[in-house]
């Protein structure tokens, strides 16, 4: 597991923060109990662009036990809680690449990582890391089965792509 995070020590903080909010997450709780029974996602790596908040954290988790390989970078560094992250890495063991204020440089280093996991699904908001799967990293576009985008402006993109014949793989 590789990770660039703000400070490993803010895990156990996370760690609460993830559990309390896990407790109005019934449904998410209901299908991660099926999905460390059923392991759906065995062998699929995931690559997500999200806000790394403790309501991702559950979702990361849910898909792990399901059997997922998982990678997080940061969909907007400013949403970004470093307690969340840590906890992540040192108590799931998801790689995470997210600091809260992270430069522009570091933002687009950080998507490239979780790409550099070469996934077979992606979880986007805001559409990044598939503009840059099309734009620079093609090479990974015949592993990638499908992929979700969670944003308006996310979805305005992929039309405009999928209307000019570019958008390479399907996305919910």
């Amino acid at each position: 597991m590789k990770c660039d995070i703000a400070d490993h020590g803010l895990a156990d903080k996370g760690k609460l923060r993830i559990e309390w909010a896990g407790r109005s997450m019934p449904v998410l709780k209901q299908i991660k109990e099926r999905f460390e029974q059923d392991k759906p996602l065995e062998g699929v790596t995931l690559a997500a662009c999200l806000h790394v908040t403790t309501e991702t954290a559950n979702l990361c988790d849910t898909l792990k036990a399901g059997g997922a390989e998982v990678l997080v970078c940061a969909s907007n560094p400013l949403s970004t809680q470093d307690d969340v992250a840590a906890s992540l890495v040192e108590n799931s063991g998801i790689s995470v690449y997210a600091i809260k204020g992270e430069d522009t440089k570091t933002y687009y280093d950080h998507l490239n990582a979780v790409l550099d996991g070469a996934p077979n699904i992606t979880m986007d908001d805001g559409a990044d890391l598939v503009s840059t799967i099309h734009s620079e990293r093609k090479d990974l576009i015949s592993g990638i089965i499908g992929g979700t985008e969670e944003t308006t402006t996310g979805v305005i993109r992929l039309r405009a792509m999928a209307a000019d014949g570019v958008l390479a793989y399907p996305i919910v």
